[in-house]
């Protein structure tokens, strides 16, 4: 078992910045793709980005340039800096670990979720 824990949500002004954390505890981190997804309000779960174990990254293109993934193995903690955040990057923020085999975008590849960690940007 992983358990996920994210932090760093809240309120901030269009074109401010955030900085997601996401603790994980359990099994061996570093064996983990760990990913980023988000859901809106009346909006299905998506993709954001995620990172493999080599540090290798892929991003929603809509907020490439601007998202940030990384992630320190040796404190078992994946972040995602935020910058130029818009409106419609408001949503609930979800961490995700999982054993990816074929596609780092698709949710099902993931075992374990973290709660989640509300992000509001203001207009």
């Amino acid at each position: 078992q992983v358990q996920l824990v994210e932090s760093g949500g809240g309120l901030v002004r269009t074109g401010g910045s955030l900085r997601l954390s996401c603790a994980a505890s359990g099994r061996t981190f570093s064996n983990y793709v760990m990913g980023w997804f988000r859901q809106a309000p009346g909006k299905e779960r998506e993709f954001v980005a995620a990172i493999s174990w080599s540090a290798d990254n892929t991003y929603l293109d809509s907020v490439k340039g601007r998202f940030t993934i990384s992630r320190d193995n040796a404190k078992n903690t994946v972040f995602l800096q935020m910058n130029v955040l818009k409106p419609e990057d408001t949503a609930v923020y979800y961490c995700a670990a999982g054993v990816v085999y074929s596609d780092y975008r698709k949710q099902y590849e993931y075992d374990y979720w973290g709660q989640g960690t509300q992000v509001t940007v203001s207009s």
